[in-house]
């Protein structure tokens, strides 16, 4: 599903853009709403999950913990030619390459979970990231299903050795394989059956996926009542935060969860869950938005659910999020072009009700 495309898809493929996009301008603002930045969580499936561990790095001063199913460790995808020579053509090649075959498969070798540590601690001291020191008290969800032939468990395995190496307490990291889920977001009622591969990537496995990550992070929470959400979702427009947000991967349109208690009372925290390659809105409707179980935790815990959405665009017609280098050079850094993107909507629901 979620795996980097061959060489000629990355270099020379685009496709139509549909269903979300083609709504872009008569979307809404995103709404300030008040909230608590500083109990603010990340998760994601595949591109989404390593794009989640680039923002919770990059922004680890605001985020308090992370979702990672099945994904690997902040910046393994890079090439060591790029490393060497930053400005050499074809450097999203270079790193695509080795986000397929070092970063999900491991044919060149699994990831380096000491040497990417000590290039996040560079990144740090060029102040590109906030400190690594920041990590330490944060909490981390790690996950990878026996049916997932895309993302190998060695990879997942190293993005617990990167977070140990970088300060996370061992008893803060959760590292569950034991699953026969597929490359996909696992549910306790929804979706493929356990271990089916394919879209909307959603794995019916008897398991809250959505209510492990957010227990996980933020300790016990009240459960979801059995009735449907009864907060709100949103669309809103994300070209507000990306000037020509296609060109970069990200779709013209995001989608927001806002749970009762949280539309009119400042406060609430935010989840930001992002879905992976081919799961976005355009590619499957509801299917994550909703399936995944995050907005029917929101209601009860007073969490609001932020959905940035991906698009296709070139180079990268599977609509994964930027964890390589397509849309620019620097793609894990609080500049990244997507990263900048989703921080700005994250300050933006901090601003004050009603602003």
């Amino acid at each position: 599903m979620l795996w980097v495309h061959r060489t000629v898809l990355i270099i020379a493929a685009v496709l139509p853009l549909v269903l979300i996009a083609r709504v872009a301008h008569s979307a809404d603002p995103l709404p300030a709403l008040g909230v608590d930045l500083s109990q603010t969580s990340i998760s994601g499936l595949s591109s989404g999950a390593y794009m989640a561990g680039q923002f919770h790095v990059a922004h680890s001063e605001t985020i308090i913990g992370v979702g990672i199913v099945a994904g690997g460790p902040f910046g393994c995808a890079e090439n060591w030619l790029v490393r060497s020579f930053p400005s050499i053509w074809g450097a999203s090649y270079y790193n695509a390459m080795q986000a397929q075959y070092g970063c999900m498969q491991t044919y060149w070798g699994a990831p380096d979970p000491e040497g990417l540590a000590d290039r996040a601690a560079e990144l740090a001291e060029e102040d590109l990231i906030d400190p690594i020191d920041a990590l330490k008290g944060d909490r981390v969800y790690l996950f990878w299903g026996r049916g997932d032939d895309t993302v190998t468990e060695p990879v997942v395995a190293a993005t617990a050795e990167f977070y140990k190496i970088a300060g996370v307490a061992p008893d803060d990291i959760l590292f569950l394989s034991g699953s026969p889920a597929a490359h996909a977001f696992v549910t306790d009622d929804v979706g493929s059956a356990c271990g089916t591969s394919g879209s909307p990537f959603l794995n019916d496995c008897s398991y809250d996926q959505a209510g492990a990550i957010l227990e996980h992070i933020y300790g016990s929470l009240t459960p979801p009542a059995d009735t449907a959400p009864a907060g709100t979702f949103l669309s809103f427009d994300q070209s507000a935060f990306l000037a020509e947000p296609t060109a970069r991967g990200m779709a013209e349109t995001g989608l927001l969860y806002v749970s009762p208690d949280c539309a009119d009372t400042a406060g609430c925290r935010v989840h930001v869950a992002l879905h992976g390659c081919r799961q976005n809105a355009a590619a499957v409707g509801e299917a994550f938005s909703k399936g995944s179980g995050f907005a029917r935790w929101g209601d009860q815990n007073r969490l609001i659910i932020l959905l940035p959405q991906s698009s296709e665009s070139p180079g990268n017609p599977r609509a994964c999020w930027d964890w390589w280098g397509y849309a620019d050079p620097d793609f894990r850094s609080r500049n990244a072009p997507q990263i900048a993107a989703i921080r700005a909507m994250l300050d933006r629901l901090a601003e004050p009700i009603g602003n």
